[in-house]
């Protein structure tokens, strides 16, 4: 049942020690990567300097943003930051990228929040600008993971990434921008088709960041506890979610036959989880070695 690679998004940098035993701890537990997000607000962190921390504190896992909110930045200024990182890193940067969804963040930042086409068209030009300025600097191009659930960032994920990403979230109707519904299995399906698609016969690694896990003896309790709490699911019935690839419920031995038979149906063999899994989805990560 291997094959498989593991990453975890850890959210919160703490204090300086914290940070470092929290790199540490990840890679005994036998994560494959390690990531952080890239928002504004109180208690959140610049990603370049903690990831180059991390590395300097770690030695076997890979790092990177998940994803870098790519039209908040001056390309030149984005691009020097992710290529020093890159050297720092030796290797070790997996560069996530994406279009941003978030209109509060910009609004905050004072920042134009553009619609959905022109932030993709920023996205794609930053490729180009990236992978000239990596050239120009003389050092390699780092891994590119392009996430989103869009057509747009779908279609530049299957031209130019190494690593696509997936969610399964989409902005809900006639809600703000930034609240989310879950889709569910059918609807990945159909996300996975048109990317593949467009992919074509090109090799691109397939992630999916999970939602939620829990490990527990009651799936459809823990569904709908899940379905009844939170406006993401945003499904009629909770037996929906105990099919949805972005969420992992049961015990140890359920949760791993879940990831073997999503990666069949999907393609999913690199499974990144939020930092309040650490601990929890260790055991799932041994079930699969």
């Amino acid at each position: 049942m291997g094959n498989f690679k593991f990453g975890v998004s850890l959210r919160e940098i703490g204090s300086r020690d914290e940070w470092i035993a929290k790199c540490r701890r990840a890679e005994e537990l036998g994560y494959d990567v390690i990531t952080v997000p890239d928002h504004l607000g109180t208690g959140r962190f610049a990603p370049f300097p903690v990831l180059a921390m991390a590395a300097a504190v770690t030695e076997r896992p890979r790092l990177g943003p998940l994803v870098s909110n790519v039209p908040f930045y001056n390309l030149a200024l984005f691009a020097r930051e992710a290529s020093t990182t890159a050297a720092l890193l030796d290797g070790r940067l997996d560069l996530g990228l994406g279009s941003g969804h978030m209109k509060a963040e910009f609004d905050a930042a004072g920042l134009p929040w553009h619609r959905a086409s022109e932030r993709i068209g920023y996205l794609e030009e930053s490729l180009g600008y990236l992978r000239k300025h990596f050239e120009d600097e003389g050092i390699p191009m780092p891994r590119l993971l392009i996430a989103g659930n869009s057509d747009g960032v779908l279609g530049l994920a299957a031209e130019h990434a190494d690593v696509v990403g997936f969610a399964g979230l989409r902005q809900q109707p006639g809600k703000p921008p930034g609240t989310f519904k879950l889709d569910n299995a059918e609807a990945m399906d159909e996300r996975v088709a048109y990317f593949r698609a467009r992919a074509g016969a090109r090799e691109v690694e397939y992630n999916m960041l999970v939602q939620l896990v829990e490990v527990t003896d009651d799936r459809e309790k823990a569904a709908a506890h899940w379905h009844e709490v939170t406006e993401r699911s945003a499904v009629a019935d909770a037996r929906e979610l105990l099919d949805a690839p972005q969420l992992l419920l049961g015990t140890v031995e359920e949760i791993a036959g879940q990831l073997v038979a999503r990666r069949d149906r999907y393609g999913f063999s690199y499974i990144t989880v939020f930092e309040p899994a650490l601990e929890v989805f260790a055991p799932v990560i041994k079930e699969l070695q």
